[in-house]
């Protein structure tokens, strides 16, 4: 098994899905060039997250439509695996907030839906996913996809840790003055659990929401292997097979389960 070498597209969103496919080809052109076999967009890039629920309907497409083939196609030009952020059509309702991993042939790797919605404007665009997210191998890999505020919950990334998750890619659009995810949470998350964390921001202005960037991948001992600051970027970390944990860490060993119920009951 080898390092996985990845890239964190630090990015405004677009104002099309046309212009959005055009800055995805040339990104992912200059990730392989530079080495990375895998790149993360923000959460929605393909469309603009801040656009209102009419214009996210109108977008919504089923997982394998057609910027699905597109994104694959892309991948498969550049021979790198993306991972992206878009809105999946629902037929039962307003859309999810998704993300899809591509693999270099093209091949759909997995979908995930958003399960916690931010904020007034995520529940009026978006209706939450219902299943929590699952680990899939690539390359040798155990991973796991979030998006944005999912991975402030310490239960969602637990769950891909007790899949045996190595890592867990992150595309997001956290927002000023939202700085202390990155800062504090992000660290936590990795060290808790022993893995892998890659979080791929926006950043820039959209709407009325202002994106503070601050893109970053974490080792599983909290120690920040890449992050930049909050302007347009291609962020590239190498996950070193060597700095995986060989067996569960010891604190998902002792934990005591069975003192855990109130965990999973809601307190509303």
């Amino acid at each position: 098994m080898n390092d996985l070498h990845i890239a964190l597209w630090q990015t405004p969103h677009p104002a099309s899905t046309a212009e959005a496919l055009q800055r995805l080809d040339t990104a992912c052109a200059q990730a392989r060039a530079q080495g990375a076999e895998l790149l993360i967009t923000p959460e929605m890039f393909l469309t603009g997250y801040a656009i209102g629920l009419e214009r996210v309907a109108a977008l919504a497409e089923p997982a394998d439509g057609p910027l699905a083939q597109a994104v694959a196609g892309i991948a498969q030009r550049h021979g790198i695996a993306v991972v992206y952020g878009y809105p999946e059509l629902n037929p039962h309702g307003r859309p999810f907030n998704a993300a899809q991993a591509i693999a270099p042939d093209g091949t759909r790797l997995m979908n995930y839906r958003k399960t916690h919605l931010f904020g007034d404007m995520d529940r009026v665009q978006f209706s939450p996913g219902g299943a929590a997210s699952q680990v899939f191998e690539w390359r040798g890999w155990r991973l796991g996809l979030l998006i944005c505020y999912d991975v402030e919950f310490p239960e969602t990334v637990r769950l891909l840790a007790l899949q045996g998750a190595d890592a867990v890619l992150v595309p997001t659009a956290n927002m000023v003055p939202f700085d202390e995810v990155q800062r504090v949470l992000l660290p936590a998350r990795a060290l808790e659990n022993r893995l892998f964390l890659a979080y791929a921001n926006a950043c820039g202005r959209e709407g009325g929401l202002h994106y503070n960037g601050l893109s970053q991948v974490n080792a599983p001992d909290g120690s920040a292997l890449a992050r930049t600051g909050a302007g347009e970027t291609l962020l590239r970390a190498a996950l070193q097979t060597s700095a995986r944990t060989a067996t569960p860490a010891a604190q998902l060993q002792d934990r005591r389960s069975d003192l855990c119920g109130p965990l999973a009951q809601s307190q509303r």
